[in-house]
């Protein structure tokens, strides 16, 4: 059981050894995707600072960094001595995907980049030999998962199934570079057939978000966001405009729900928090323009998309086989968080 982060040195102790054993002889004994947010951040500083590990240090580029990110990705990696490897995604088809979920009427918008983001770093790592994969997802500020109505007629984000039939009935160009996996690929081939794991060593650590805050801003000067996933534009605005404003659903409530059942914050206090939107409505509209401008379209046609019905057409998924994954999972203690 979790707890909090408390009791797990032993575990912590001999899962660094095995990924230290298994890494001997090669340039990197596990590999980790960096986005600049504050999770990734904090976990490559724990990897190789505290853990001594030798990790390959992945940024993905989807075309949608916004330079405070790249900023903080540039500090800690000079500042730990570890070599950033860059993949810039090919925009064209990262633009035209993009466009496609906003032609859907889905609230799951942020699927184009965050498949990519899972897809490519199964794939370096089978390339490189890597057989550990450090992921920063942690319960201390991830105890909840959106609730499923949030993403009401797409798929998972992992769903290879619904991303390839997005693409063929909403855009208007080929998809040819793009990468993709599948549930079955990621869940059971890449860690059971190819022996790459995925792991969670945040969870295995006491810790709170503002001990992550002040370790990052001490040591490299790192600056906050103001919000979880505020380092990339389209996210930013996403869950801090679009889908409060089109489907009235505000992410922190999953976030600051952690934080208070964490013990982190007050309940008062949270409540005070989600009194006021996530971001203004003259910062909600400069970041409106600015999507618009990045995706080449008019102001009136991503207006068009905001005022969309509520998309009602059937995709094509392995929603079920998901499910019942995660079922799997949660009887075996392999995924511990809450979900509504």
């Amino acid at each position: 059981m979790w707890n909090h982060g408390k009791g797990h040195e032993e575990e912590l102790k001999n899962l660094i050894s095995q990924i230290k054993e298994r890494g001997k002889g090669k340039e990197y004994d596990c590999i980790l995707g960096l986005s600049g947010g504050l999770d990734s951040s904090y976990l490559l500083h724990l990897a190789v600072k505290e853990w001594g590990l030798r990790p390959c240090v992945y940024h993905i580029d989807a075309g949608w960094n916004l330079p405070i990110a790249e900023e903080n990705v540039r500090r800690i990696t000079d500042k730990l001595g570890v070599e950033l490897h860059i993949e810039k995604l090919d925009w064209e088809e990262m633009k035209e995907m993009q466009l496609a979920w906003f032609r859907t009427g889905l609230e799951s918008l942020d699927v184009p980049q965050d498949h990519a983001f899972i897809a490519v770093i199964d794939k370096v790592a089978g390339k490189l030999g890597i057989k550990y994969i450090l992921n920063g997802g942690n319960l201390t500020t991830e105890t909840f998962a959106d609730p499923a109505s949030w993403a009401k007629g797409g798929g998972p984000t992992g769903d290879g199934t619904f991303v390839k039939d997005v693409i063929r009935k909403y855009c208007k160009k080929p998809i040819k570079k793009y990468t993709f996996t599948n549930g079955f690929k990621h869940k059971f081939v890449v860690p059971y057939i190819h022996g790459v794991k995925t792991v969670l060593l945040l969870n295995y650590i006491e810790f709170t978000k503002q001990e992550m805050i002040d370790t990052l801003v001490k040591e490299y000067d790192y600056v906050p966001y103001g919000q979880k996933h505020f380092e990339d534009l389209i996210t930013k605005f996403l869950e801090g405009y679009w889908v409060p404003k089109r489907f009235g659903h505000d992410i922190r409530r999953t976030w600051l729900s952690a934080l208070v059942v964490t013990g982190q914050m007050s309940r008062e206090d949270a409540l005070k928090e989600l009194e006021h939107p996530p971001l203004t409505e003259e910062e909600g509209r400069t970041l409106f323009a600015d999507v618009a401008k990045k995706l080449e379209i008019s102001e009136e046609e991503l207006e068009i998309y905001l005022n969309l019905p509520e998309c009602t057409e059937s995709f094509k998924s392995q929603e079920k086989l998901y499910s019942f994954g995660i079922r799997l999972y949660e009887k075996l203690g392999l995924e511990a968080r809450i979900r509504k």
